[in-house]
């Protein structure tokens, strides 16, 4: 009956398998989306999208609401829990990298539900995919980083098959630079778009992402990156064989960060203990120290928002049911780790995520031949695979 109903929003579709291109833009808050006009976005692909396909009010993400974890939820259909890629990097008794290898993963993905159905698959720079079974694969794999931007060398070493680089080179001379950034990640996908036609193409593009922490989203700076991202993905549609899909996602949103509180200081200096400052979340373990929190929010400086729901707590992090309250921060704030030191003090980055689910909204966007225009309510990041298995006809979970 799922089944059914997913096929339903693809009423009116002329193939009963199409080609999709999944673009996910990383940090793509759906509030540049909406507000595309208050803004003044040059965004004219993005904006084709959305008028001649479904776009979603908004997708509420997973916790955390980081890009590897939810990376993973977009192409397993399952929490971070169930898929176990919990964070961007492993835990340091693991020795902290990051989770490289689809061989960690503990659910199925689109990759490989693909690779079951017989079906040509590829990946860019998707996190989680060395090893996966794509017959095209530059994954997301990197010794050194610049913003967006991961070196092609340790890319290459993983590359499937092995000359693909080059192969990709022979159409686009300059794509084989020192550092694969949102430009050559585009010539990777329209070269493999002309010259092989997957069945299925999932890419990561990363730039605004990188933009959205150095300057905040929705500044000059990062709209400037949007609407050069809009053309990249113009590159893209170009490229497309008769008959495709396209779907855009991401991964979480995005929110503007001006103080960050060390809430389990200001509470130590007090003689509260009990209180675990968590980023956006600090969580109250005894009714002490959650009364004592109560208490501070009063004073706005502190940057305490609400308390989060009982029935939030248990759909999004259920380990902390247990407690005696769990917190939100206010807009602009993080809560600092650590039992000592300042109180106030100035972020490392001007922007970030990783905030509650219930913050923000990520976008997905579907649009191609035979896909009549919608606009869908809201719905969960674990969704989306579904949704993409539908399109190419296997599948998800």
């Amino acid at each position: 009956m799922k089944r059914l109903l997913v096929m339903g929003l693809l009423a009116g579709a002329a193939f009963a398998r199409q080609p999709l291109l999944v673009i996910s833009v990383d940090g793509l808050d759906q509030r540049y989306l909406a507000h595309c006009d208050e803004m003044k976005l040059k965004i004219p692909n993005l904006r084709r999208l959305m008028r001649e396909g479904q776009w979603s009010r908004g997708v509420i993400g997973v916790m955390p609401t980081i890009t590897w974890p939810s990376h993973t939820t977009i192409l397993t259909g399952v929490d971070p829990k169930v898929h176990g890629v919990l964070s961007n990097r492993k835990p340091a008794a693991e020795g902290g990298d990051y989770p490289w290898s689809a061989k960690l993963l503990k659910a199925r993905t689109l990759l490989d539900a693909a690779h079951e159905a017989g079906l040509k698959t590829a990946a860019i720079t998707w996190p989680v995919t060395v090893d996966a079974p794509a017959s095209f694969n530059l994954p997301e794999y990197f010794q050194r980083r610049r913003g967006g931007a991961m070196d092609l060398r340790s890319i290459e070493s993983k590359a499937v098959p092995a000359d693909l680089v080059t192969r990709i080179a022979g159409m686009f001379p300059s794509f084989a630079q020192e550092w694969m950034d949102d430009r050559t990640r585009t010539q990777a996908v329209v070269s493999l778009l002309r010259a092989e036609r997957p069945d299925l193409l999932v890419v990561h593009l990363v730039d605004l992402d990188s933009e959205e922490h150095d300057n905040a989203p929705f500044s000059r700076e990062s709209n400037a990156i949007l609407e050069y991202t809009d053309e990249l993905i113009g590159r893209m549609l170009e490229a497309l064989a008769p008959g495709s899909a396209v779907a855009l996602v991401s991964d979480h949103g995005f929110e503007k960060v001006e103080m960050e509180v060390n809430l389990a200081a200001f509470a130590a200096e007090a003689g509260v203990a009990g209180v675990r400052p968590m980023g956006s979340i600090a969580v109250a373990e005894t009714e002490p120290s959650a009364e004592f929190v109560r208490t501070t929010s009063r004073d706005p400086r502190y940057g305490i928002g609400r308390v989060i729901p009982k029935d939030e707590v248990a759909r999004f992090a259920p380990q902390f049911e247990s407690a005696a309250a769990v917190f939100e921060s206010a807009p602009g704030f993080l809560f600092a780790s650590g039992n000592s030191g300042e109180v106030f003090s100035k972020p490392r980055e001007t922007g970030n995520h990783g905030h509650w689910p219930m913050r923000y909204r990520s976008v997905y966007v579907l649009w191609g031949a035979g896909i009549a225009p919608a606009n869908l309510p809201e719905f969960s990041l674990k969704e989306i695979a579904g949704k993409l298995a539908a399109v190419i006809d296997v599948r998800m979970p």
